[in-house]
This record gives C-alpha cells, sequence and structure tokens, in this order.
C-alpha cells in the first residue's frame, strides 16, 4: 500500500501492516507517523536501514528527520534478522545488492574464518535495478551491447553491507563496492573475494554455507556456478563458492526485482504475522 503522510490517520484505520514505497523525506514522515498509529511498516527506502544516523547524512547528504524510530528499526534480511523481524513495528527493506553480497558473505563473517578488511564486492545487475525513473544512460540505445562500472567508491550501498556483516562478525568490517550496469532487465550477479584465515577446502566451506542456510528456504547452496537465469523470477538467491590461490571466491546471484525488493518484503510480512515464510513466494 502506498501514502501519503496525510493519510496517515487513515490508513492506520485500514492496515496493520503498510509495504511504504515513498521517497526519503516523505517516507521518514510517514513511516513515524504510522508507526505511532499503530501500524507496523515495512520501508522500502534506504531511511532506517543505517543505524547510525551520522552515517546517514554522511552518504544521503541529509538529517535524518526520524531519529526516534530509526533506533528500533530492523533490518529486513530475514536469513540474518528473521527473530527481531517476527516482532518489529518497523522493518527497513534492504536493498538489492547488499542482499546478494551479505547472504553471500554471512556464513564466513559468523564462523570467523575471514579477514574483515579489504572484502571486494564485485556487482553487476540488470537495468531494472536503477528503478523507472527515465534517464539517459538507462535508454535501450545508451546501455545495450555496454557494461559499465558506476558509483566507484561512492555508492550508498557501500555503508549497508559493511553494517551488517561487522554485526554478524561481532568486529568491525570493510568492503570495497563497485557496481556495474549490464544490459540485462533483470537481476544480480555478485563476485566476492576474501581472504581466509586459514586454509580451507571446498568441500569444508560448502558444508559451513549448508549448516548455516540450512532454516532457510530461499538460500540455495549449489556446487556449481549459478546464473541469473537460475533465479530470475523467483525470491530464490544461489550461493557457492571457489577456493582459488589461497583465496576465497563467493558467487551469488539473485532477482533484484523479487528475492531483492519485493519478495523479501513478503518474507517480512510472513514473518511479522506468523504465516509460513514461504507464503505466496513459492
Amino acid at each position: 500500500m502506498r501514502c501519503e503522510p496525510f493519510e496517515a490517520d487513515r490508513v492506520a484505520e485500514l492496515a496493520d501492516c503498510v509495504f511504504s514505497t515513498l521517497p526519503h523525506t516523505a517516507s521518514m514522515e510517514a513511516c513515524g507517523a504510522l508507526v505511532e498509529r499503530g501500524c507496523r511498516v515495512i520501508d522500502f527506502s534506504a531511511d532506517y536501514r543505517l543505524r547510525d544516523p551520522n552515517l546517514y547524512a554522511q552518504w544521503y547528504g541529509a538529517s535524518h528527520s526520524d531519529v526516534s524510530h530509526l533506533g528500533e528499526a530492523v533490518y529486513g534480511l530475514p536469513e540474518i534478522y528473521g527473530d527481531d523481524i517476527r516482532g518489529a513495528r518497523l522493518v527497513a527493506n534492504p536493498g538489492c545488492y547488499p542482499t546478494a553480497a551479505i547472504l553471500g558473505l554471512a556464513p564466513l563473517a559468523a564462523g570467523d574464518l575471514i579477514e574483515l578488511r579489504g572484502i571486494v564486492v564485485d556487482a553487476k545487475s540488470g537495468v531494472s535495478g536503477a528503478g523507472r525513473t527515465p534517464k539517459l544512460a538507462y535508454h535501450f540505445p545508451e546501455c545495450n551491447e555496454s557494461t559499465q562500472a558506476y558509483a566507484v567508491g561512492t555508492h550508498r550501498h557501500t555503508p549497508e553491507i559493511d553494517q551488517v556483516i561487522s554485526e554478524i562478525a561481532g568486529a568491525p568490517a570493510e568492503v570495497v563496492f563497485t557496481p556495474h550496469l549490464v544490459p540485462m532487465d533483470r537481476g544480480i550477479f555478485t563476485t566476492m573475494y576474501v581472504r581466509p584465515k586459514r586454509n580451507f577446502t571446498e568441500t569444508e566451506l560448502l558444508d559451513t554455507y549448508r549448516g548455516y542456510f540450512g532454516a532457510a528456504p530461499f538460500v540455495r547452496v549449489t556446487t556449481r556456478i549459478p546464473a541469473t537465469k537460475d533465479s530470475a523470477g523467483t525470491n530464490f538467491c544461489d550461493v557457492t563458492l571457489r577456493v582459488v590461490r589461497g583465496q576465497i571466491v563467493v558467487l551469488a546471484c539473485l532477482d533484484n526485482l523479487i528475492k531483492g525488493a519485493a519478495g523479501t518484503a513478503v518474507q517480512n510480512f510472513n514473518l511479522m504475522h506468523g504465516y509460513p515464510e514461504t507464503t505466496a513466494l513459492l
């Protein structure tokens, strides 16, 4: 449901859970008002993803106007924060790039298996990841038959990935994140390069991933390298890895419009209301 801030009272009468897709300033005004009126909100903007308002101001160039609710917002990645999401009033639906990167790195970070500095996240996204606003770079003649990196070192999903991996690991993590636009409609393919703290075999690491995601219905740990076609139109994230010259190369892909956005929001809704996590998603 989409609502304007001045409709908060009416929306609260009609629903106890709202999906907010408003732009930043309006989103903060609406979400705060709706939460106070008893609605449980799943917010699609980036306004509640970063826990530190100073970090938000640094990366988004504006002060956070709803700090009181920022502190209670739960990051909406069910595979990591599922227990907290169940009782949350305000859920910050994650970004599509961070979803692939975090799911790819989480088992290694949780097991204290890797160095947390110098993690390289190289990600490719289809054109739909840029949203619906018309821009020259996303017109078919401009982006077809071409691949380009963008926002190198400045992409706003960087601190989002840092934050969650740090929380999983219990120590500061730092990623070098570089997104690329590729000429396809949808899908994200992410390749991550990390240094292990000791030598591992691929079999050991894949077993670690299977154990970590054993109860996660939408993460598929594969032995073969997945393709974006495998997860297109689904809520699945496919993950595998290789050990190459002493480094771990993790490969993950998902549909940016489903697992990277609306599908995860439905997962969050299911958890918040006591439905099976897979309801309406299989």
